[in-house]
């Protein structure tokens, strides 16, 4: 659903779950859980199912109602990169809240690392790095470049909790 239309998007998602393959070895029996939300993160960019154009929100929807997967993938779909400070910015943080319960911080925290230490290629890059690159991509206007630039101290202390979590394991 990303692969033709969103290309880049497909790239990115691929080195997300790439990144979260890695931390198998601190993630245990939630490693498969976490990979699976690496690779459908953003499947809410698809043009096919883009309805709110919140992509966490819009995708957790398609990945319950139509494919009809397990709530605690569709919960970190819908959460994941602190996709609350988003939902805020679009005054859909109600209705993130309502519909999906918020998933164990451990397993966001995995999911954040990943797709916060991946650019938008697939490519892995240091968190820093990461969010220069989303702000950079956006007006300081756009309300992804308030939320990412409002969300930016949370997403950097996710990335380092994990880092130290897998440190820990090696």
């Amino acid at each position: 659903m990303l692969e033709g239309p969103l290309p880049r998007r497909w790239a990115h998602s691929q080195g997300v779950a790439e990144q979260a393959r890695s931390l198998r070895p601190m993630l245990g029996d939630d490693a498969d859980l976490v990979e699976s939300s690496a690779w459908l993160h953003d499947i809410g960019y698809s043009p096919d199912l883009a309805a709110t154009g919140f992509h966490p929100l819009d995708g957790a929807r398609y990945l319950r109602a139509v494919q009809g997967a397990d709530e605690p993938l569709v919960s970190l779909v819908a959460y994941h990169s602190c996709a609350v400070v988003e939902a805020e910015e679009r005054g859909l943080l109600a209705e993130l809240k309502n519909e999906f319960a918020a998933p164990s911080d451990d397993l966001l925290d995995a999911l954040t690392y990943s797709d916060m230490t991946t650019g938008p290629d697939g490519t892995h890059l240091p968190v820093e790095r990461r969010l220069s690159e989303i702000l950079d991509r956006y007006a300081p206007e756009d309300l992804v470049h308030r939320s990412i630039s409002r969300s930016s101290p949370s997403l950097t202390a996710s990335v380092r909790s994990v880092e130290q979590r897998l440190a820990a394991v090696r």
